[in-house]
């Protein structure tokens, strides 16, 4: 039986180092794409900075993109930004790409 019980822990731990490294990636390229927002917007150094954690922490509001898409398109908009939808989900997959290659490497 200790067997099955090991083979149980051994999953249960890889699942949880696979969801944690998920969150970190998304982390990540939520970060990235307030960066690149950030660059678009015309925002200085220190304001593209305190933009990027403020998507970071907007993708807290609710479970999936949308809190994030629809924060960045709002503002990028506010900004005279000349981005739709699309443009931002562009972004986005872009970023992930980057992100997910930041934690392979």
């Amino acid at each position: 039986m200790t067997t099955f019980d090991d083979r149980e822990k051994a999953f249960e731990n890889m699942f949880a180092h696979d969801q944690e490294m998920e969150f970190r990636i998304q982390a990540r390229r939520n970060r990235l794409l307030g960066e690149w927002a950030g660059a678009k917007m015309g925002l200085t150094p220190e304001e593209t900075d305190a933009y990027a954690k403020a998507v970071v922490q907007a993708d807290f509001e609710e479970a999936g993109d949308e809190d994030v898409i629809r924060k960045l398109l709002g503002d990028m908009t506010q900004a005279g930004v000349d981005i739709d939808e699309a443009g931002v989900r562009a972004a986005l997959d872009e970023q992930a790409v980057i992100a997910r290659r930041m934690f392979i490497e």
